[in-house]
């Protein structure tokens, strides 16, 4: 085997994302890119989009934390929360959000103020925005019912409702230069992440599919280590699959998918939420599964180092001589 270097776009957003970028970070022979869904309207963010009318700046900080020098440092000093004074609109934010928000609002250019905020942290790779467009999430369910925003959508997933369509309205287009990048990809991975509020979103973009088209090396899915609430109970890696690839309109060549359950009491935790390990399902003959003990924590969170060196494994032996 010959070792070259490879670039690689990771796609969606949220706490999985970040925990990827984390790990892939130290493989020398890998360029990681971050394409990060830019859709979120609950907490933070959604308050600063709201008030500011910014870009919500939540899922592109913690990328950028994750690909930094120093996250430990980084993490300590960009995610403490301003104290709530009175009179002060802007108490309870993260620092990083507020100076994300700041170098956006006096830049006036979103992705000049990620640029600057990489160069800042000395991040490892770079973070796409997937668009620079205003938009937010919404979903028909199954009973009839439609909610618009990313907070609303996750709620009425959590009460069962299922959800039978997802779009971004309006409808918005990936921004040219997040295009360009994502063509000159040797490979992408998509997730883990929340499934309709961080990944199915950004793949929704208009341009993303047609970018993603001209990606000559395989596509890899992530898949959750849970279901998200009553509305997915049910819902199997293989129905991820097949959003996935009706959503990109090209073929999930890897399926990565753990294999490994915490203790009884973290799974009675999130049972009593509705939430269980994410089964198998069947998967179409065209994707390969690669199935490794990655969640071995007592919360949920993908095994950094463990998930990837699975993604380097897939790599090294699809791409390299």
């Amino acid at each position: 085997m010959r070792l070259r270097g490879l670039s690689i776009g990771c796609f969606g957003g949220g706490t999985g994302l970040p925990s990827l970028l984390g790990g892939l970070k130290s493989n020398p022979w890998l360029d990681v890119n971050a394409v990060v869904t830019m859709f979120d309207s609950g907490g933070c963010s959604g308050q600063l989009r709201d008030e500011l009318g910014v870009l919500p700046p939540g899922d592109v900080l913690k990328c950028a934390l994750a690909l930094s020098r120093n996250e430990r440092e980084a993490r300590r000093v960009l995610l403490a929360r301003l104290p709530t004074l009175e009179h002060a609109r802007l108490g309870g934010h993260t620092g990083g959000n507020l100076l994300l928000s700041m170098m956006q609002r006096y830049s006036g250019d979103f992705l000049a103020a990620v640029d600057g905020l990489r160069a800042l942290l000395g991040c490892a790779g770079r973070v796409w925005p997937v668009s620079l467009e205003h938009a937010s999430v919404c979903a028909e369910y199954g009973n009839g019912t439609e909610t618009r925003g990313e907070v609303e959508v996750d709620a009425g997933q959590s009460l069962g409702h299922f959800v039978k369509r997802i779009w971004l309205e309006p409808e918005v287009s990936i921004y040219p230069a997040v295009a360009d990048a994502i063509r000159g990809f040797d490979a992408v991975v998509i997730g883990p992440g929340s499934f309709y509020t961080s990944l199915m979103p950004i793949l929704l973009v208009q341009g993303v599919a047609q970018a993603l088209g001209e990606v000559r090396g395989p596509v890899i899915l992530v898949t959750n280590l849970l279901t998200e609430g009553r509305g997915m109970q049910g819902f199997t890696a293989a129905d991820a699959v097949r959003r996935v690839e009706t959503a990109i309109a090209r073929q999930i060549d890897v399926v990565i998918a753990n294999t490994s359950v915490p203790s009884p009491e973290a799974l009675g935790r999130y049972a009593a939420e509705h939430k269980q390990p994410l089964e198998i399902g069947h998967l179409p003959s065209h994707s390969e599964l690669v199935e490794g003990a990655f969640w071995g924590r007592e919360i949920a969170r993908h095994d950094r180092r463990r998930l990837a060196y699975a993604v380097w494994g897939v790599l090294a032996r699809r791409m390299l001589d």
